[in-house]
């Protein structure tokens, strides 16, 4: 039970804060950016919060929770937030001809604190839901 409150509370709170970034904060930014290049697929959009956020849970919440550390989901959360925007933006820099520099300037960022904040979305949701757990 505590995976399932660790995941939905990281999912809700990953999910409510990417689309107001998305679809509204950085909408225009995005669109006017990537042009043609951008091509939402819902599918796979989907298969990527599924994914991202078992990662999330995985690398940050989990171990913060053995911690009982707000702190640590924070820190964790960003620090996987940098690795995998920093590898899709990057990796797209090296490899797409037309990938726009300042996409990767903005996105990885907003990545280390979007997976920040919803790792500490996920221990709280755990804390709150759960009861406290005594750190190891």
């Amino acid at each position: 039970m505590r995976a399932v409150v660790a995941y939905l509370g990281t999912l809700v709170v990953f999910l409510a804060v990417d689309l107001v970034w998305l679809g509204v904060i950085a909408r225009d930014f995005y669109r006017n950016a990537l042009g043609d290049l951008m091509q939402v697929d819902l599918g796979v959009a989907f298969a990527f919060y599924a994914l991202y956020v078992v990662g999330i849970v995985i690398f940050a919440v989990w171990p913060a929770d053995e911690r009982g550390s707000l702190r640590h989901a924070a820190i964790f959360g960003g620090l996987f937030g940098l690795f995998c925007y920093a590898t899709y933006d990057l990796t797209n820099l090296a490899t797409l001809k037309d990938w726009p520099w300042i996409i990767a300037v903005v996105d990885i960022p907003w990545g280390v604190f979007l997976t920040s904040v919803s790792a500490m979305g996920g221990y709280l949701a755990l804390r709150v839901t759960m009861g406290v757990r005594q750190p190891a």
